[in-house]
């Protein structure tokens, strides 16, 4: 969809105003970046010669960070440990301003940590360490108390849902019916564990292979508008957005379904791809954008990304010079 430029900027001018919540689980990225020359005498693996490392915001933090790379004021409800790699992220997201007074820290739970070693712009390897133990019952009064407080001041909220063990069916359930309560709008990136919990919710993006895990084993590729519109109708939410990676993505509202095409970019990494969609379409959808208008700017948001190494979120002037 062509969207004429001061349209654009109409919409561009509201991301600003905006002040989200995000709900979700944190975790830290690691980058080692060097090149290979040669394989190791000890084992037929490539040898990579390290000359820079980076952290960034990883899971919710990276959903954060676009959004807070997009001028709006950002907040995050999260769980990380009280270790090395939960300072390391609770310094990078005070770095660009975002508000971490609502995460809590637990003594007996590990901050997740993804490394990925990148030689000559190419992944060789990724490494997670995490402990997904989070005992939802012990943190719910905290995130009750959190949100019971200062949730009137957020125009929409995000739930990053990343099956790392904050989103209980409890704790779903309280968010849900605290935020109907003030009729603040949700906007979802799941999982498929308790991928129908979420419902009436705003708007619900699920990829390609959690939509198809969702319909269940009798998934067949051509009938998936009729898949996506009985989906809609049984999460019972506004919008459904089903990202296709390079086959672009499918729109589903209470007026039918709009095929997305991709946009013409190098692909070189789409890791952190739905991170961008979800921001993106968060601050367009607030900003007075029909669903249309919001998720054909979220695509181009996310093919802009993807045209880089790593997780990596949208700039401002990127998206601006994509658009036009």
């Amino acid at each position: 969809m062509k969207i004429q430029n001061n349209r654009f900027k109409e919409i561009l001018d509201g991301f600003s105003e905006k002040n989200i919540l995000v709900i979700g689980d944190l975790m830290l990225d690691a980058y080692f970046w060097g090149k290979t020359e040669r394989i190791s005498p000890e084992a037929p693996v490539p040898i990579v010669e390290v000359h820079r490392t980076n952290f960034n915001p990883g899971g919710a933090g990276n959903v954060a960070l676009n959004l807070a790379e997009l001028g709006s004021k950002v907040s995050v409800l999260a769980v990380i440990g009280n270790d090395a790699n939960g300072d390391t992220l609770l310094s990078q997201l005070k770095r660009v301003k975002i508000d971490v007074s609502p995460i809590i820290m637990l003594n007996n739970y590990q901050t997740p940590i993804k490394t990925r070693v990148i030689a000559q712009d190419q992944q060789v390897i990724r490494i997670d360490q995490e402990n997904n133990s989070i005992d939802s019952k012990s943190i719910l009064p905290r995130i009750e108390e959190s949100l019971e407080h200062n949730l009137e001041k957020f125009d929409g909220v995000i739930l990053a849902d990343y099956n790392k063990g904050l989103f209980s069916v409890e704790v779903i359930s309280f968010i849900l019916n605290v935020t109907k309560n003030l009729s603040t709008p949700i906007y979802v990136d799941p999982k498929w564990d308790n991928f129908f919990e979420y419902k009436n919710v705003h708007f619900f993006k699920p990829n390609a292979a959690e939509f198809q895990k969702a319909v269940g084993n009798n998934y067949q590729k051509d009938n998936f508008i009729k898949y996506g519109t009985r989906m809609r109708e049984k999460l019972n939410t506004n919008i459904l957005l089903v990202t296709k990676g390079s086959e672009g993505a499918v729109l589903f509202t209470k007026e039918g379904n709009s095929s997305i095409p991709t946009e013409e970019h190098s692909v070189h990494d789409v890791s952190g791809a739905g991170d961008t969609v979800i921001s993106t379409f968060t601050l367009a959808d607030l900003s007075g954008a029909s669903a249309i208008e919001a998720a054909s700017i979220a695509n181009v948001a996310a093919s802009t990304v993807c045209s880089q190494v790593g997780v990596v979120p949208i700039q401002f002037d990127d998206l601006l010079q994509s658009i036009r």
